[in-house]
């Protein structure tokens, strides 16, 4: 055994047993296991042996000389086949862009083990319901983590979108790591308009080897808005609740990750979901943006020289100076605040002058002149209203900007955005004032957050 060492390599080599095969292992103390051979984890001990249990569940056995280990079966032979789509003739086209994730895993069922979806072929037959409503083509755009993703690859997406949409897709399904599914979601909103058919965004909190596992369930209900919807702007579609019932259609800059963990960890934030997906239905419940007669038109231009900066108590202005560039999204306290002490920092930042007449300068000793500050709010649900308490009033004077009911991620991309189309100062302010593609509203929802995305009752 090349993926074992010590006593599991000599145990597995006495019952003839390898990756895949289903074994027996019994302890002196009376335990005993059965279940599929895993691959030796780079993670675990030389002493321990991995298997899948019935249960779906893998467990690691502590195995010493007086262990025993016997084959009860051996692993299916693997299929040299390659697999097709099957026929679609007359249904919609949908694509599936992969760009990595847990979504974006299979399970190899001769050894239980996961793996990256690596061609079209697995991806798409991770969830092979979707075959019933697509005409599914699919292909590998990335292949990496989340949270490795970067503005540039936020704007190959949209290349690549629009390639698709130019080509006759009906839909774009886009399988995306969670962590950062946000960001994409919202850059995308602003990157792409005229949109003739849904892009979704969708993606998995447990990966396809775990019974609770929801990758096929959110796929599934993502090709289902991908082809049978009249949206036409950028979704991300997820778990409704910790049951299997529906999902949930969020707008691109409105949804957010709440969770670490739970199936149902994405939340649309001040405002309502836009529909849900129940049994292949797709229903809509609140106002939505309509597919056009395209084509696509594609504005990804950005000025990447924004930074985001968390409000807390120890903020020093010199961090302000310093990290600050073109623009900076301040995610504040409550309805839009950030200690007195950084006041004047915040007013040199937006003229580009300390109070002496001085240059601000940046990180690299460059001269920053003027830069934009937006203010949020790290309460998320709610809006800014910088003019009730005398801190806020005296913010707005020094040159903030109101990011309103917007996610501070969903105004950092927007100022990006922004700045990459003005370098007019009041073009900037009236265009982050304006609500653009559904990231903000002059009201929200009173029954946003005492709701959130729970399905709402059969009408």
């Amino acid at each position: 055994m090349a993926d074992y060492e010590g006593t599991p390599k000599v145990l597995l080599e006495k019952a003839g047993a390898g990756i895949g095969d289903v074994i027996a292992v019994s302890l002196p103390d009376g335990r005993s296991f059965q279940g599929t051979l895993m691959p030796h984890h780079a993670a675990s001990a030389n002493h321990i042996l991995t298997i899948k249990l019935s249960s779906g569940y893998n467990v690691g056995v502590h195995v010493d000389g007086s262990a025993t280990v016997r084959r009860v079966t051996a692993a299916p032979p693997r299929s040299a086949t390659a697999r097709t789509f099957p026929a679609a003739a007359g249904k919609p086209r949908v694509v599936i862009l992969g760009t990595g994730g847990t979504i974006a895993s299979y399970v190899d069922y001769r050894t239980g083990a996961v793996h990256p979806a690596t061609t079209p072929e697995e991806l798409a037959f991770a969830a092979p319901e979707i075959f019933e409503v697509a005409d599914v083509k699919t292909r590998v755009v990335f292949q990496m983590f989340s949270e490795d993703l970067q503005p540039e690859h936020w704007q190959a997406m949209a290349r690549e979108v629009k390639k698709e949409f130019d080509a006759g897709a009906r839909g774009v399904v886009i399988p995306h790591g969670t962590d950062t599914l946000s960001y994409t979601s919202a850059a995308l909103a602003f990157f792409l308009r005229d949109l003739p058919g849904p892009v979704v965004l969708v993606g998995s909190q447990r990966s396809s080897d775990r019974p609770s596992s929801d990758a096929a369930i959110n796929l599934k209900a993502a090709v289902d808005v991908a082809a049978t919807s009249d949206l036409g702007e950028v979704v991300a579609v997820m778990h409704a609740a910790t049951d299997d019932g529906a999902c949930a259609i969020h707008r691109g800059t409105r949804v957010r990750k709440m969770h670490t963990s739970r199936r149902d960890a994405f939340q649309s934030i001040n405002a309502l979901p836009l529909g849900f997906v129940e049994k292949g239905q797709v229903r809509m419940t609140q106002p939505y943006r309509k597919a056009g007669k395209g084509p696509v038109v594609l504005d990804e231009k950005i000025d990447e020289e924004v930074s985001m900066i968390q409000s807390y108590p120890g903020l020093w202005p010199d961090h302000l100076e310093k990290v600050v560039l073109r623009g900076v999204v301040i995610v504040g306290t409550g309805l839009g605040h950030i200690a007195r002490r950084n006041l004047d920092m915040v007013r040199t930042i937006s003229t580009g002058k300390h109070p002496d007449g001085s240059p601000r300068l940046r990180y690299d000793g460059k001269v920053a002149g003027p830069s934009y500050v937006v203010m949020g709010s790290q309460c998320l649900h709610g809006r800014t209203n910088m003019n009730v308490y005398s801190t806020g009033r005296d913010l707005l004077d020094a040159g903030c900007i109101e990011a309103h009911d917007m996610l501070p991620e969903t105004a950092y991309i927007k100022l990006m955005w922004v700045l990459g189309h003005t370098q007019d100062p009041a073009e900037v302010h009236r265009l982050m004032r304006t609500n653009l593609v559904g990231e903000m509203d002059e009201r929200s929802p009173v029954d946003e957050y005492a709701t959130g995305h729970r399905l709402p009752a059969p009408q």
